[in-house]
């Protein structure tokens, strides 16, 4: 069954699953030291939390978890569109998403580059988000600093 396929989650359900996120959220912020913040979208009405997140080779980003009816997707920013060796950079991108699990990098606004995926709500537990939110982690602290010197190599001469 396709993840379109499967019915919509009740407003209950995601009243649950939303306490579910925020809860986890909370212990994350306690407890990981890569959580710097985590903020609530109140002002869009829709369900959507921004986590910023320290690293090493990308010193700071944000992770965006949006739960929808049927998903919760999750994105990042990685870099802005490479200004050099964009096949090479972009062919670096493409294969890197056939060793990733549930994500992968697409081109969004101005051809940045960002790394996205979605689970369906009925998977949403705490050791899910931790997969989930461990990859993003993971997959940003590999690929960003080569896709950068791919994308931008004269800034990194020298």
């Amino acid at each position: 069954m396709t993840q379109d396929a499967l019915p919509p989650a009740s407003a209950q359900e995601l009243d649950q699953i939303e306490d579910r996120i925020a809860q986890w959220l909370a212990e994350q912020l306690q407890q990981n030291p890569t959580v710097e913040s985590v903020e609530r979208d109140t002002d869009s009405g829709e369900r959507r939390w921004m986590i910023r997140v320290s690293a090493e080779e990308k010193a700071m980003f944000s992770v965006w978890f949006h739960l929808r009816q049927r998903t919760l997707h999750v994105e990042t920013y990685l870099m802005p569109a490479p200004e050099e060796n964009k096949a090479q950079a972009y062919e670096y991108l493409l294969r890197r998403n056939l060793r990733f699990n549930g994500l992968s990098f697409a081109i969004g606004a101005e051809d940045a580059v960002f790394l996205v995926g979605q689970i369906p709500v009925q998977w949403v537990t705490e050791a899910e988000l931790d997969r989930l939110f461990g990859s993003v982690y993971s997959y940003v602290e590999q690929s960003f600093r080569p896709a950068m010197r791919l994308g931008f190599s004269s800034r990194y001469e020298g």
